[in-house]
C-alpha cells in the first residue's frame, strides 16, 4: 500500500488514520486520486479541503458516523456512501455488545481490499448496477439455536460470518482447520476471487484458458468439498497448490491463488512506497537482492515480482521472527503455484485472450 503523507503538515499517516496525528486535522481517503485530504468543517455541514488544493464541498462517507469508514463518497454521483461502503447490504447489529468494534474490523479490511481493487483498475458493480451478479456483502452474525454462518461467495455475494473478527475465535478456528494463516483481509481477498472468476474468466469467454491451468471447473463442488474435508490433513497438496484448501477444488485453487496474488502486490507496493531495498549480508547475496522499484499495480512482467517477492518474505519473516512472531508469508511457492499467479498477473492486465464467440 501507498504510504501516505499530511497536506498540512507532512508528516506520515497511515491508511486507517481518520486525523492527522500531529497537527489533528480530520482526513478524509479520496479514491479517485489515491490521495488524503485535510479537512475542515465548512458552513453547509459537510467538509473542505484544509490545503485550500480541492475546490467544492466535500461529504465523508455516511459510515463515517459509525466510526468504520474514512473515505470520501465524492466521486461524481449522488451516492451517501463511499465506493467502498455502498456494496455493504447486512452490516452487524450494532445494539449487540461488540457488534460496532467487529464491524470497524470488518471494514478496515474491506477497505483495504478495494484500495488494492481499485489501484488495479479491476471492473466492479454495485448490486443495483447488476442486480444478478453485483459485488455485495452481508456480515453476519450466528443465529441463536441454529447454524453457524458460513463464509462463503454466491453469485457475487459475499458472506462474511461476523464471529471471524473475534481474533480468539479466528485463531482458534484457525488451528482447529490446520490452516498456516486465516486473517480477515484473507477472507475478503479469497472470497472476492471468486466473483472475479465470474467476471474476468467466465462472463469473459476465459474459460478454456483458465482449465488450463487449475483444471476442469465442472467437478461436482459439494462433492469435491467433502472429499477434502475427509482428507485435509493430508500433505499430498504441496507442490501443486498454494494451500490445502487450494486443493479442494479448481474454483478455490482459483480463489486462494487470486488472494495470493493481492497478498503480494500490496506487499510489494508497500516496499516500493518505502523506498526498500534489500542486500543481504550473506556470502552469497546475489537470491536476497532486490530493488522495489517498479509500481506492481501497473502492466508488466510477472517475473518482476517475483524475482523481488522471494527476497522480501525472507526479510520479513526474519523480521518477525526478531519480534516473537510467526512467520510473514509461510507458504512455498513451487513453478507450478508461481505459473497460476502468472495467470492470475495476466489476467488482470488483460493478457489473457478469450476465445472467439
Amino acid at each position: 500500500m501507498k504510504l501516505f503523507s499530511c497536506d498540512i503538515c507532512q508528516q506520515v499517516i497511515f491508511f486507517e488514520n481518520q486525523s492527522c496525528g500531529v497537527c489533528d486535522k480530520r482526513l478524509g481517503y479520496d479514491a479517485t486520486t489515491n490521495a488524503f485530504i485535510t479537512l475542515d468543517p465548512s458552513d453547509d455541514g459537510f467538509w473542505r479541503d484544509a490545503s485550500g488544493r480541492v475546490p467544492g464541498t466535500l461529504r465523508l462517507c455516511e459510515n463515517q458516523a459509525h466510526n468504520v469508514c474514512n473515505w470520501l463518497c465524492d466521486d461524481g454521483s449522488d451516492a451517501t456512501f463511499c465506493i467502498a461502503c455502498r456494496h455493504n447490504k447486512i452490516i452487524p447489529d450494532l445494539s449487540v455488545e461488540g457488534n460496532q468494534e467487529r464491524w470497524q474490523k470488518l471494514e478496515l479490511a474491506k477497505h483495504r481490499l478495494f484500495y488494492t481493487i481499485l489501484r488495479l483498475g479491476l471492473p466492479v458493480q454495485t448490486r443495483l448496477e447488476n442486480p444478478t451478479d453485483g459485488l455485495e456483502f452481508d456480515f453476519m452474525g450466528d443465529p441463536s439455536g441454529g447454524d453457524g454462518v458460513l463464509t462463503g461467495h454466491s453469485d457475487g455475494v459475499i458472506t462474511i460470518a461476523l464471529r471471524e473478527a473475534d481474533d480468539v475465535e479466528r485463531e482458534k478456528m484457525r488451528v482447529e482447520m490446520g490452516e498456516y494463516y486465516r486473517a480477515l483481509l484473507g477472507h475478503f481477498r479469497h472470497e472476492v476471487g471468486h466473483y472475479f472468476w465470474n467476471v474476468l474468466v467466465r462472463d469473459a469467454g476465459r474459460l478454456e484458458a483458465c482449465r488450463a491451468v487449475f483444471g476442469d471447473e465442472t467437478r461436482d463442488y459439494q462433492q469435491a468439498l467433502a472429499e477434502h474435508y475427509e482428507n485435509q490433513h493430508t500433505l499430498a497438496w504441496q507442490g501443486d497448490f498454494v494451500s490445502a484448501y487450494a486443493a479442494a477444488h479448481p474454483w478455490e485453487d482459483f480463489a486462494e491463488s487470486w488472494a495470493h496474488y493481492l497478498h503480494i502486490v500490496d506487499a510489494i507496493e508497500t516496499a516500493w512506497s518505502y523506498g526498500m531495498t534489500l542486500q543481504a549480508k550473506v556470502a552469497s547475496p546475489a537470491v536476497l537482492t532486490a530493488r522495489m522499484d517498479f509500481d506492481p499495480c501497473l502492466p508488466g512482467p510477472f517475473e518482476q515480482m517475483r524475482d523481488v517477492w522471494f527476497p522480501l518474505a525472507s526479510v520479513e519473516t526474519a523480521l518477525n521472527r526478531s519480534m516473537g512472531l510467526g512467520d510473514f508469508y509461510p507458504f512455498i511457492l513451487s513453478d507450478t503455484i508461481l505459473k497460476k499467479l502468472g495467470f492470475i498477473h495476466e489476467l488482470v492486465h488483460g493478457e489473457v485472450i478469450a476465445a472467439p464467440d
